[in-house]
């Protein structure tokens, strides 16, 4: 019988890598790695200290292209109000507050960062 699957990585389009690493660095207070590949450009998320957790990258090449209604990629934060405040500063927007998802699955917001991608955020408490 086959095993269950993870995600091990994750590509997030942009079409101004620039403006999307600096989003989604203030927003995460991370460091991003930016890679070009001439037509195809990379901003390498950092690797997780965490086994088995995902990391991926922002992508920018004309086979990509950002949508709000896509897949919907989870960050996992150790606070959702903090990552939240950013959003809006660094240019994003919030599609739903934080909110609590059920009685023992934490608490998510649903963000949209500059490009056009929602994503969420999600934490314990």
């Amino acid at each position: 019988m086959p095993t269950a699957t993870h995600i091990t990585w994750f590509e997030i389009p942009v079409t101004d890598m620039d403006r999307a690493i600096t989003f989604y660095e203030t927003v995460f207070q991370i460091k991003i790695k930016k890679v070009d590949f001439g037509t195809l450009k990379m901003g390498w998320f950092p690797p997780s200290d965490r086994e088995g957790a995902a990391t991926g990258t922002l992508i920018e090449n004309e086979a990509y292209e950002p949508s709000e209604n896509g897949t919907l990629l989870y960050f996992s934060t150790a606070s959702i109000l903090a990552e939240q405040h950013r959003v809006i500063p660094a240019g994003g927007s919030i599609l739903i507050e934080k909110r609590k998802i059920g009685p023992d699955q934490g608490f998510m917001a649903v963000c949209l960062d500059t490009e056009g991608n929602r994503f969420a955020l999600h934490a314990s408490d």
